[in-house]
């Protein structure tokens, strides 16, 4: 929300889920904030240009679910843009799910776009699940494949469609056997797959255990960041849960990867002084993806 609001990329809808913080903040924090928010930007752009390029090669005859969604704007912003999938899924747990809805249903920014691309029945709407022609939100707990598939299909997903799964600092929470039954359970459900994982990287070292200690100091456990040592590690876990191509780059690189000017125009937003702590910070986090493509796509 800090970045949108500073300029780093447009999203005029996630103003509707994020409250913005009133109070000034100490030199130090922008800093950081400035940091964090540089990295975002290298985030959303590098998982939207996979995301693009997977609509593209689909033509959009395909379906995209999106694991572990929280507060996320991306179908509001693909049809914007007009690149809707055939059906566009997100999946979180139950009381996020609620509370997403409820900003969905007092928001009619955020509701009118999901009626104007609904078509057939009438608009199914619940506390714990929405579901329209071209979008659904599902209440579900990841580490259960049986329960979300069941879930999922109830909700109109086609296992034969092309599907994009996309996963952003989801799998790092879950248990090495929880994420790789995940896993397992999209490769093998799907035909035409693609999965897009970002998460931590380079675990290993100082930097990492440094972020391991930070977060365990805010009850935050990452009960799967031993699959998080290495871009081979992170590679291997796609390969070994039975997809056929899988690739992973840190996010320094990803950040090389964008287009210039663009990268020039929003490190001239804020002064970057800490750049030794922000390529730290970018090579401990990477985007993997891999995919399963029966068809030749």
């Amino acid at each position: 929300r800090f970045a949108v609001s500073v300029g780093y990329w447009k999203d005029p809808y996630i103003q509707y889920f994020v409250r913005q913080a009133k109070e000034r903040k100490a030199p130090e924090i922008n800093r950081g904030k400035c940091v964090c928010a540089a990295g975002y930007y290298a985030r959303v752009h590098g998982v939207s240009h996979l995301i693009k390029a997977f609509l593209e090669k689909t033509q959009c005859n395909c379906q995209i679910v999106n694991l572990g969604a929280g507060m996320d704007t991306l179908f509001w912003r693909l049809k914007d843009e007009n690149l809707l999938p055939r059906k566009y899924f997100e999946v979180d747990f139950p009381m996020i799910v609620a509370r997403k809805i409820h900003n969905i249903k007092s928001k009619p920014p955020l509701s009118k776009p999901i009626m104007e691309s609904h078509s057939g029945d009438s608009l199914l709407i619940d506390s714990h699940s929405l579901d329209s022609s071209r979008y659904s939100i599902v209440g579900a707990d990841l580490r259960f494949s049986a329960d979300l598939e069941e879930k999922l299909k109830k909700h109109g997903l086609d296992v034969h469609l092309p599907t994009l799964l996309v996963a952003e600092c989801v799998l790092v929470y879950m248990t090495p056997q929880q994420s790789a039954n995940l896993l397992q359970w999209a490769a093998s459900t799907f035909p035409v797959a693609m999965v897009i994982n970002y998460e931590q990287v380079n675990m290993g070292d100082r930097f990492g255990q440094i972020m391991i200690e930070n977060l365990q100091r805010r009850q935050c456990n990452l009960a799967g960041v031993e699959l998080c040592s290495s871009l081979q590690s992170q590679r291997e876990r796609l390969l070994v849960s039975g997809w056929e191509n899988a690739r992973a780059i840190d996010m320094m690189k990803v950040y090389s990867f964008l287009p210039q000017t663009d990268v020039k125009r929003i490190e001239a937003l804020e002064f970057l002084d800490e750049k030794e702590l922000f390529e730290q910070l970018m090579q401990h986090y990477c985007i993997c993806w891999a995919s399963k493509d029966s068809s030749n796509l």
